[in-house]
Formats: structure tokens, sequence, C-alpha cells
């Protein structure tokens, strides 16, 4: 295409963002748009069925048939909505083999939470309340994001993760009603869980590659920053609720701002668990590897069967 032609239609597609159109698969859009999008929605899909894997560990261990079905109903949700946003990515031009591949290549990421280990029963809760907590705060605001495909998978997602959040959050309050041993069991949780919760939200802005070109395209509409921010405003009555105590000495409510001052997040470990350095990175990736080879035999009877279909759907 001629460089002119192609300014010409960046600037159109510059203010169709700008006047809050939605951006449709058959639509033009820049290369670069498409490509920042497949990276942002694989790594979102991924990382819901990455998700699984933390609380799908305590299935055969939930201390009742009512916690146990509660939470594998959850699991199964976390599948649904990384296959949505895989169908959803899919419309950008690339395949699900080919974003499946990228990972075990290790060239696309996954939300860094997910790379700590749940030791106990409380870990489901506090995953439940605050890393589903802090993924409704990114989500909501997806659902409106410039993408059509992406901003409508959103739309269910986020109201199955608000039942997500409200399951964990109970699993909490119900602990903090127990014996000294479960009070203890679920502050502890929360004291590993909400420092990496807060970095879900990724880097400050300006030291993010990404978020200049997501911002000015509307497929984010606001700063890490200030849904870290939105979070933790949220956040920190609900603890007070229940009885726990967030661990963070910083943490103020600051009446000029109208908002809470909070410490500075540990940004080192946040770079190497990105790095593949975290806890659990290893064992993730090995466990969906696993699941991945175990798997084939299903993705090749239903090929099979595919291609059976339409051989006879061409001889009828």
């Amino acid at each position: 295409m001629n460089p002119t032609d192609e300014k010409e239609l960046e600037k159109k597609f510059q203010e169709r963002i700008d006047k809050g159109e939605v951006i449709e698969p058959k639509d033009w859009m820049p290369e670069r748009y498409r490509k920042q999008l497949i990276r942002m929605m694989s790594q979102h899909a991924l990382s819901e069925i990455v998700g699984m894997l933390p609380e799908g560990n305590w299935i055969t261990r939930a201390p009742s048939l009512r916690r146990k079905a509660i939470l594998l109903a959850k699991v199964q949700d976390e599948a649904g909505h990384g296959l949505y946003i895989y169908s959803g990515t899919e419309t950008l031009g690339i395949s699900r083999e080919e974003m499946v591949a990228d990972f075990f290549k290790g060239k696309a990421k996954y939300s860094s939470i997910f790379n700590y280990p749940t030791l106990t029963w409380a870990d489901t809760g506090s995953i439940g309340w605050l890393v589903d907590g802090a993924a409704i705060v990114n989500q909501t605001a997806l659902a409106k994001c410039s993408y059509g495909p992406y901003a409508r998978a959103m739309i269910r997602i986020c109201k199955e993760e608000n039942f997500h959040h409200k399951q964990g959050y109970e699993i909490l309050a119900h602990l903090m009603k127990g014996t000294p041993e479960q009070r203890q069991m679920a502050q502890d949780s929360v004291n590993r869980f909400w420092w990496p919760a807060l970095m879900m939200f990724g880097p400050h802005d300006a030291e993010s590659p990404h978020s200049a070109d997501l911002l000015r395209w509307k497929v984010k509409l606001y700063s890490n920053d200030t849904l870290r921010q939105r979070f933790i405003d949220r956040t920190v009555s609900q603890a007070e609720n229940i009885g726990i105590k967030l661990p963070d000495p910083k943490l103020k409510w600051n009446e000029e701002k109208q908002h809470y001052d909070f410490g500075e997040i540990n940004w080192e470990e946040f770079n190497n668990v990105i790095k593949g350095n975290g806890i659990c990175n290893k064992d993730r990736m090995k466990s969906r590897k696993q699941a991945h080879d175990n798997g084939a035999w299903v993705r090749d009877a239903a090929e099979t069967y595919a291609k059976k279909h339409e051989k006879n759907a061409v001889s009828a």
C-alpha cells in the first residue's frame, strides 16, 4: 500500500476511535493495533486457562461438598473465559494453535499472579477476593474498549467474575469468624497475595512500552495506576469489614486526594516473575504442556469427525 494512502487510513481510523466507534473484525485497522490486540487478548486468554491451576489444586481438598461444588464451578467458568477470549482473538487472523505454540515457546505471557502457590484453603478465598477483584476492575473497563469482539466477551465474563469475587470474600469472612488458627490462615493468605494482586495492573504507565498506544486507541480506557488506585480504594473497607489487615504500613486515607496512599510495589519481584523466575513459573508451564499433550487424542478425534462430516455433506 502507498504510504500516503496508509497514513490517510490511519487518520480516519483514529477519528473513528476518537468518536467512540467500535472496531469490528472486517474493518480496516493499523497492523500495530491488530498485533497489540493479539498480544493483549492472547495473554488474557492464557491467564484464564493457567488461572485454573492454583485453585484446581484444591478441588479434591475443599473442606465440604458445598465448597467443592462452588470451586469446581468456578474453575469451569475460568476455562470458559479462556475460550471466549481465544475465539475473539481468532477474529484478528491468528489461530488458537499459533497462540498455544507461542506460549510453549515462551513468547506469550500470562498474569504474574498465577506464578504464586496456593498453600492453604484460605488462598482460594484470597484469589477470589483479591485476584478476581482486581480482574473485575480491569475487565469492566475492557467491556467498553474499542474492539467489538473483546468488549462483548467481557460482558459475560465480568458477570461471572463478580460471583467469583463474592465467593472468595465469603470464604475469608467465614474463616475470620472461626478459630484463631483459621483467622491466622486467612490473614497469612492475604499477606502473601496482596502485593502480587497490585502487580496485576502492570508497571507504571511511564515504564510500559504498550500503554500509550493502547490508551490512544481506547483498547485501554484508564492507566495502570488509575485502575490500581481504584482497586485499592474499593478493597480497604471490605478488608476492615471482616477484620483483615492489609499488609501495608503506609496505607492511609488521603483526605485531600480522596484516595488511599499506599507503599511502593516491589517491581524487581514483578519483573523477575515476568521473566519466568517466579515460584511456580516452571510448574505452570509443565502442567499446561502435560495437559496439552494428554489432550492430543481429543483434538485428533474432533478433527477426524469434522472431516468425515464435511465429506458426507459434500457427498449428499
